[in-house]
């Protein structure tokens, strides 16, 4: 062996030492790839009341299995589960819904409902401990209210914020389009919203004692089976696969503690046999629609307007009305009492906000994409007429006229009003019942005529 000069080991220390920097960058960065939150509207508190009001609501459609055992022992999982720092504390809870479906989900929060048919499709505990640590990975990072908040639905912010925040959550996210349907913002994810959750739902489980490695194996089973066995497809339709699921996690796993894996009660054979042995029980009928609507106020707005001095804007009101602002935005709300039901819908009063927009606004087109916008949050709006030119504080504006389902009953106008300002597109909705409208319009027009918007 030949012998290495005195500045060769210098050298080679140095190399060494090089190579050892750089693999501690690279562990570095990937764990600050650990997923987070992202930008939400809703407090963690909103998460967890939407949460609550939510599983009441879905208690009545769904039937839950009552077996001390089969609740004890997914109870139990799922407890161990979310004993991990990266749970978050939520006031989890885990429940069995008679479905032969193979589904799971979560509300915000921290309710978490498991199928039944998914149990049974589960080959071992751990596969079953997967689903549940991906659902809970899913309250901790706020996907739900996430991408409800990313959703800039009209008004979010005012409902959220200020005295209407006192009342039922999920009633007044419900005129917004915001529900626990099939179909609902807070129970499809995205495909990176199922990535995240699979790296988090992986460290979960990791740190409960089950290899993660079988969320990817139950997952993969399930995408391989999509067409061939029924009740399949829900699952996918609000769980999409991310792609590359079983790499990505055999990826975290040599980042994750060396643990050995075992957490398993070998009891999962008995709780599907006991399953297997339930009788079915009758479907639940979906809760009828309430018999009556709150009637609209009838007292004629105030001829007397005080003033309300915004951050953004500035404009009067008639002084028997209350003003609604966002803490947190540029958001108010105008109404008269009983102008807002209890559930949180419009249906007399103005809106006022600003969308956010980056670059320079072309008005027509802001204008059409916020009323795209506004469809799909509530399909039976539509335009009756096109939009006008005028001018508001100086500024080039939009006047559109659009009508929808008021939630007094029959139609209402909603009267959009546009305008470019430095954050964006500043809009405003004034809307009444048809029948009411014209006797309200002067004091929309007085209420436009006022408006100040920062330079």
């Amino acid at each position: 062996m030949r012998r290495i000069p005195t500045g060769g080991w210098r050298q080679l220390r140095g190399a060494i030492l090089l190579l050892a920097a750089v693999a501690t960058a690279s562990s570095a960065l990937h764990a600050q790839r650990i997923p987070r939150p992202g930008f939400n509207l809703f407090s963690k508190e909103q998460d967890i009341q939407l949460g609550k009001e939510g599983a009441a609501e879905i208690e009545k459609r769904v039937n839950l299995v009552e077996h001390r055992e089969v609740n004890e022992y997914v109870e139990k999982i799922g407890k161990r589960l979310a004993a991990a720092p990266e749970a978050d504390n939520y006031p989890y809870t885990f429940k069995v819904v008679f479905d032969d479906s193979i589904n799971a989900f979560a509300l915000p929060g921290g309710p978490i409902y498991v199928h039944t048919g998914l149990i049974l499709a589960a080959e071992n505990e751990a596969q079953l401990a997967g689903v549940l640590a991906h659902e809970i990975a899913h309250v901790a990072l706020r996907h739900g209210t996430n991408q409800a908040s990313k959703a800039n639905l009209i008004a979010l912010g005012a409902l959220l914020g200020g005295s209407l925040a006192g009342g039922s959550l999920s009633g007044q996210l419900a005129q917004l389009g915001i529900d626990f349907g099939a179909n609902s913002v807070l129970l499809k994810f995205s495909r990176s919203a199922e990535r995240d959750a699979d790296i988090l739902g992986a460290r979960l489980m990791n740190q409960a004692g089950y290899n993660p490695v079988e969320m990817a194996r139950f997952f993969e089973k399930l995408e391989a089976q999509t067409g061939r066995r029924s009740g399949v497809a829900e699952f996918f339709s609000s769980h999409p696969n991310p792609g590359n699921r079983m790499k990505r996690i055999e990826e975290e796993i040599r980042f994750l503690p060396k643990r050995s894996y075992e957490a398993e009660t070998g009891q999962l054979a008995r709780i599907q046999a006991i399953l297997k042995g339930l009788p079915t029980p009758p479907k639940k009928e979906a809760p009828k629609a309430e018999a009556g609507r709150a009637p609209a106020p009838t007292g004629e707005p105030s001829g007397k307007l005080r003033e309300f001095q915004g951050r953004e804007f500035s404009l009067s009101y008639p002084e028997n009305w209350q003003a609604y602002p966002d803490r947190r935005s540029a958001a108010v709300s105008f109404a008269p009492e009983g102008g807002i039901l209890a559930n949180g819908h419009m249906g007399l009063g103005v809106i006022a906000n600003i969308r956010a927009l980056s670059g320079r606004v072309e008005l027509e087109r802001a204008t059409e994409g916020l009323i795209a916008e506004l469809r799909r949050s509530n399909p039976s709006l539509r335009e009756t007429g096109r939009a006008r030119r005028t001018v508001v504080d100086g500024r080039a504006a939009l006047l559109t006229t659009l009508e929808s389902d008021s939630p007094f009953g029959g139609r209402e106008t909603d009267l959009l009003v546009t305008a470019e300002h430095p954050r964006g597109l500043f809009y405003m909705v004034f809307v009444a019942p048809q029948e009411q409208y014209p006797a309200h319009q002067p004091t929309f027009e007085r209420m436009l005529a006022s408006l100040r918007l920062a330079r």
